[in-house]
């Protein structure tokens, strides 16, 4: 092997498959290709990373960049700028802009558009849309596609598929994994009636209620065993659903977000108003723990941030005319590391949460671990440093979050993709070279 690197990641404490260890890291040709004293190793480039914790690279598997169609709120450049700038590295992005992501034609679109303007990789969910399945089961083989994604609730038009009989005919269609918003679609029609005008978001919780989330999720595992696919329960908020998941595990995986982990109701509609709007909601502090408790005992698979931007135009329409959705994927790195500072996870539950666990939930091919051979996706991280969010550091084109003026404890220090890096210390080293995700169940297809 040549001692003679494009890039060698000094003194870092990494997170490797074999426990944390100091080491340095040799990168050649975009993959890991040696771990251990590289002191005498020649290098195009250094990194000190000494003090500093090497990650592998945050994969942030839910986020809504809004191109095309809604530029206005987001699109592909400034949602992946954030994504970098917050220490993620690889996004996968959701099927409702517009036109929809239903069909070859916007696939490849969105892959076109994302070349030479994203900061970090990407793939592309495709949607379902009731008539489009035998399409489904064609496209999710195609490179830079994640999978399928099916809205059973908090869609609207084409992407709402909200009975049984054409969600199992989607799922009867393909074989990888499904990614499900679950919401029961017609007990949240009844119940929209019990929203008064001028009540404020704290309704939100009341209309889409745990029996809706918990009805969605049950119909879903249902129709996972019924045909064999393997489904990815997204964004679940509530306590009723978590024992019912941990009883389907061979056949569905489970994600969390950072705000249902953190917000509570009804602080945060209190403090925040519509800011705190989100679908499936924020709930009260006893779901919150409930989430913890999953997280804890294994039953969570991925960390997501289902980042959605509205602009704050939109969200100060009075309730219930405000968007649904809140930025995320900048803040998901300092918000989840603050936790571990105070003792709720550990760093390695963390790394298992947003690299590992989505490696292998959607069976990504050459990231999610620091390993010989791997993609060179690294998020450095200083675990000790303290800061503090504020609106003027989020690089979406909506320009808020939710945890502006918290103080945290972890920030990211630098962003580093198939050993390129793309973020040191707040600044963005171009041009954009994000690529598209490969995985392993459809290199060969």
């Amino acid at each position: 092997m040549s001692d003679s690197f494009d890039l060698v990641v000094e003194g870092g404490i990494c997170l490797t498959p074999a426990g944390r260890a100091s080491a340095d890291l040799g990168v050649r040709d975009g993959r890991i290709e040696a771990i251990g004293n590289l002191a005498g190793a020649r290098a195009a480039a250094r990194f000190a990373a000494k003090g500093l914790h090497v990650l592998p690279g945050v994969i942030d598997t839910q986020v809504h960049f809004r191109e095309p169609g809604l530029e206005h709120k987001e699109d592909l450049e400034t949602g992946t700028r954030g994504a970098a700038l917050g220490g993620v590295t690889g996004i996968f992005e959701m099927p409702n802009t517009n036109p929809t992501t239903s069909d070859g034609a916007a696939l490849a679109d969105k892959l076109r558009r994302a070349r030479g303007r994203a900061w970090c990789d990407h793939a592309f969910y495709v949607g379902a849309t009731g008539d489009n399945a035998r399409l489904l089961a064609q496209l999710e083989g195609r490179p830079g596609c994640c999978g399928v994604k099916i809205f059973m609730g908090a869609s609207t038009g084409s992407l709402l598929v909200a009975d049984d009989e054409h969600i199992e005919i989607v799922l009867r269609a393909g074989r990888r994994r499904v990614a499900i918003h679950a919401e029961d679609e017609p007990r949240m029609q009844q119940r929209r009636a019990l929203i008064s005008a001028g009540g404020g978001p704290a309704q939100h919780p009341l209309w889409r209620d745990e029996e809706s989330a918990l009805r969605a999720t049950a119909r879903a595992l249902a129709l996972a065993r019924k045909t064999g696919r393997p489904v990815h329960i997204l964004h679940v908020t509530s306590a009723a659903e978590m024992p019912l998941l941990a009883q389907h595990k061979d056949i569905a995986s489970v994600e969390v977000t950072p705000q249902h982990l953190t917000l509570a109701a009804p602080e945060c509609y209190e403090r925040l108003g519509t800011l705190a709007q989100m679908n499936p909601p924020v709930r009260d502090s006893r779901h919150r723990e409930a989430l913890w408790r999953a997280l804890a005992d294994g039953i969570v698979d991925v960390i997501g941030s289902d980042h959605a931007p509205h602009t704050r135009e939109e969200k100060a329409k009075p309730y219930p005319a405000s968007p649904s959705g809140m930025t995320g994927v900048q803040t998901l790195v300092p918000i989840m590391l603050d936790h571990v500072a105070a003792g709720r996870l550990s760093l390695e539950r963390f790394v298992d949460l947003t690299s590992a666990g989505p490696q292998r939930v959607f069976n990504i091919a050459g990231k999610g671990r620091i390993a010989l051979g791997y993609d060179a996706d690294l998020t450095i991280v200083d675990l000790a440093h303290k800061r503090r969010i504020e609106n003027k550091w989020i690089a979406s084109r909506a320009g808020w979050t939710p945890f502006d003026g918290m103080t945290v404890t972890g920030w990211p220090r630098a962003t580093i993709v198939r050993g390129r890096i793309v973020m040191r210390d707040d600044d963005l080293q171009g041009p954009p070279s994000g690529a598209p995700i490969r995985f392993a169940d459809t290199l060969a297809a």
